[in-house]
């Protein structure tokens, strides 16, 4: 976490709670923290007995549902063949290497345009983009990407399939969309991200995200591709009329309903590239279970589809 002037600790109390939750993390077990951080950041209290809105059951899974091959899903090293055994390796983003620290990584045997990224990073984190070779900035590419290897969405969110994951940086191909529309979804141009909202293996909401590192825009549809009128805290939304359906649509619905299969919830992630599916990343839980969509009716209704 970075830190903050004093004067933000003081307008805003929750800061000081969380701090101290993160700072000292090893003392509180996995329950305590994560019912401090759901005051914290939700303004109620955690039923854990009767979770009933989506918020609260995916802080119940992040307890209770702890099986040893989640760790393998959220690892982006690791998850590749566990995803080409589900639906094929014509799904999967090539990987050009992979190493324990950044100063193994020769880039004489790179290509000139490549991405850089750590295995257990989330929420967009520990990525870093070589248009260039040429140019590359190795120095600040090396201090994102160590940072990154030093940190632990298990130790601050209590994310328990993070827990074990050793962390890495792997080279992925850098793909492109016709020469026309950009790099993956790195940049402003860039292909957007499709997030497929699961639920006991059934894909229900859409969130398409554009824009990642500038206005963050997000985007929800229904499964026949009607918007929705859902916002997040995470971004905001652009114009739905500007957003096309995209040409894999069908099969992507396909694949996420392949990839979600026997979970009670899961988020599957990804991209449409020159009119193929590729796939992103799993993800348990999704803004760690601490955004309620703007909307109590929502948190609600969507809890309701998780079958615990």
């Amino acid at each position: 976490m970075l830190p903050l002037p004093l004067s933000t600790y003081f307008k805003e109390p929750k800061r000081i709670i969380l701090g101290i939750v993160h700072r000292f993390w090893f003392l509180f077990p996995d329950k305590t923290s994560i019912k401090i951080q759901y005051k914290a950041y939700m303004g109620r209290k955690l039923n854990l007995r009767n979770p009933k809105r989506f918020s609260e059951k995916l802080q119940w899974l992040k307890l209770y549902d702890r099986k040893p091959h989640y760790t393998t899903m959220v690892d982006k090293i690791t998850v590749k063949d566990y995803v080409a055994n589900i639906i094929g390796k014509q799904y999967i983003i090539p990987t050009l290497g992979i190493w324990h620290h950044f100063d193994e990584i020769n880039f004489d045997t790179l290509p000139d345009k490549f991405v850089l990224k750590t295995n257990n990073g989330g929420g967009g984190g520990g990525v870093v983009i070589c248009r260039d070779k040429k140019s590359f900035d190795k120095e600040k590419a090396k201090n994102i990407l160590e940072a990154s290897l030093k940190e632990s969405i298990y130790r601050d969110f209590r994310e328990w399939p993070y827990k074990n994951v050793k962390p890495m940086i792997l080279a992925e191909q850098m793909l492109e969309d016709d020469g026309v529309h950009g790099l993956m979804d790195y940049t402003d141009e860039g292909i957007k991200d499709y997030k497929f909202y699961c639920f006991n293996g059934c894909p229900k909401v859409l969130l398409i995200a554009s824009n990642r590192f500038t206005t963050h825009n997000l985007n929800y549809f229904d499964m026949d591709f009607r918007p929705l009128s859902i916002t997040s805290v995470d971004g905001n939304p652009v114009d739905s009329n500007l957003i096309k359906k995209p040409r894999t649509f069908e099969e992507m619905k396909k694949v996420a309903s392949l990839l979600s299969e026997g979970m009670s919830f899961i988020r599957v992630d990804l991209y449409e590239v020159q009119g193929k599916v590729y796939f992103g990343e799993l993800t348990f839980f999704d803004s760690s279970g601490y955004d309620n969509l703007n909307s109590d009716e929502i948190d609600l209704k969507w809890g309701s589809w998780i079958e615990l």
